[in-house]
């Protein structure tokens, strides 16, 4: 078997890493402000776990004989990608034969990343250093809600109509990275209790891993045809849509009631991911007890990297 399809266009996919690296190394340097050795880590950290993750479904797909793509990594340059990426994707252009199959490849992608993201979060909290806390905003409902962003911009469309000065609320000093019950866990491994008043101050591997585990728990959200939706509909057939549709009201929740960023998932995961998935070619093949297991690991996964609010600013 081939690692390569007759389809790839390996000077396309060299040329959106390429691109990706200039982009991931252009933003942290720009926006982040760690010199060239700080971008340089950044980059190289986020194009590893990006790659790792996409490099695990290839592979998987190439071993069931699914005919798929070169990753394809998405550059988003600065100032419009805080990161410089929206990620990589790969394009499956055959069906898939089994349950198993599916499950293979729909988990592959996340644990591979996974591997690669957990030792460099525990590198980068290890070379993070504590300092005085900045001010810490209200996490109920969260400053970047809907909740609280929506009466704002009533307030300031309200006075910009009867001609009045009305500043939006001004960002709080610094940016702070959201925790999940994983990152949690893993600070209080590598650095025990801080004390009060003191938080970690964020090393170049640091942010990149934690950028690793935003991208696999947004892709494993059991939605369609992303690679929660793969589990989902490999351990469930068709109610799987039913469970999809039940998490996107939980994302409408989320973005109501904790960070606006949801809406942006959602949007995409409604209208361009969409709630179906395709049927594999022998639906009737049963699932592997083995294959369940690494659902419930990656679902578990999914819990421990949940942010409800990934990403906001310090503020009173």
């Amino acid at each position: 078997m081939s690692l390569f399809s007759p389809l790839d266009r390996p000077w396309l996919n060299l040329g959106l890493f390429v691109a990706t690296v200039a982009t991931t190394f252009g933003s942290y340097f720009l926006m982040f402000g760690g010199g060239v050795q700080g971008a340089a880590l950044f980059s190289g950290s986020t194009l590893l776990i990006l790659g790792s993750h996409e490099m695990g479904h290839y592979l998987l797909a190439r071993h069931h004989h699914v005919d798929s793509s070169l990753p394809y990594f998405i550059p988003m340059p600065p100032p419009i990608g805080m990161f410089g990426t929206l990620g990589a994707v790969i394009r499956l252009r055959g069906r898939i034969p089994t349950r198993n199959a599916l499950v293979d490849i729909g988990a592959a992608g996340p644990l591979a990343g996974l591997l690669i993201a957990l030792p460099l979060m525990v590198t980068g909290m290890s070379l993070s250093h504590p300092g005085d806390s900045p001010p810490m905003p209200s996490m109920f409902p969260g400053p970047t809600s809907l909740w609280v962003l929506l009466p704002e911009l009533f307030h300031w469309v309200a006075a910009k109509w009867q001609g009045h000065s009305a500043p939006l609320s001004a960002d709080g000093p610094g940016l702070i990275f959201g925790d999940n019950l994983l990152t949690l866990g893993l600070q209080r491994l590598v650095w025990g209790e801080l004390p009060k008043g003191q938080e970690l101050y964020a090393h170049p591997v640091f942010v990149a891993a934690w950028l690793g585990l935003l991208v696999t728990m947004l892709n494993l959200v059991p939605v369609g045809q992303l690679d929660g939706g793969h589990l989902t509909h490999a351990l469930f057939g068709d109610k799987a849509v039913t469970l999809g549709k039940a998490l996107a009201v939980a994302m409408a929740v989320l973005a109501v009631l904790f960070s606006a960023s949801w809406v942006v998932w959602l949007l995409l995961t409604g209208r361009l991911v969409g709630f179906k998935h395709p049927e594999v070619e022998r639906p009737l093949e049963p699932l592997s007890l083995g294959r369940k297991v690494v659902c419930v690991v990656c679902f578990v996964f999914f819990a421990l990297t949940l942010m409800p609010i990934p990403m906001t600013t310090g503020g009173p």
